[in-house]
């Protein structure tokens, strides 16, 4: 299973666990937060696969989840008013995709709201999560091992 799949799979299961009591008392859909670094337009795929994920787990953009996309296009100065914006009006779920800065800046601006992260640094140094076997607290994600390989004897 490819790292974006698992990380779609990993969302659809945080919007699944809404707790169900809330989701029957709200005239609203649940709101997730999308918040990336990047632009939109350079990541059209990994839009259609968020979509994509969120469907296989029962969630239909529109119909029975809102999803705000938040995208930085490079303006990281923007996070702190956009998480505190998401956790003032207490959205459901904050998704970070490939966004190690969007991660950190959830976790510091909320405990409580569930954030799904995909980073390519070490989740536990980077303080998202207290360990990988069991993440605690309200984030959990992926980590994309990215590192540089060096033949045996090259240095």
């Amino acid at each position: 299973m490819s790292s974006r799949r698992e990380f779609i799979a990993l969302l659809g299961g945080a919007a699944a666990a809404l707790p169900i009591a809330a989701r029957a008392q709200q005239a609203a859909p649940p709101i997730i937060g999308f918040v990336h670094g990047g632009a939109a337009r350079a990541f059209p795929g990994r839009i259609a696969a968020f979509r994509a994920g969120l469907s296989e787990a029962g969630y239909v953009e529109g119909r029975n989840v809102l999803i705000e996309y938040h995208w930085l296009e490079g303006h990281f100065e923007r996070l702190p008013a956009v998480m505190a914006d998401l956790v003032r009006r207490r959205v459901h779920v904050i998704a970070t995709p490939g966004s190690t800065p969007a991660s950190l800046a959830a976790k510091r601006e909320t405990r409580e709201i569930p954030i799904v992260f995909g980073v390519s640094e070490d989740p536990v140094a980077l303080g998202l999560v207290s360990s990988l076997s069991r993440p605690s607290g309200n984030a959990t994600g992926i980590n994309f091992f990215v590192g540089r390989s060096t033949p045996r004897g090259s240095d």
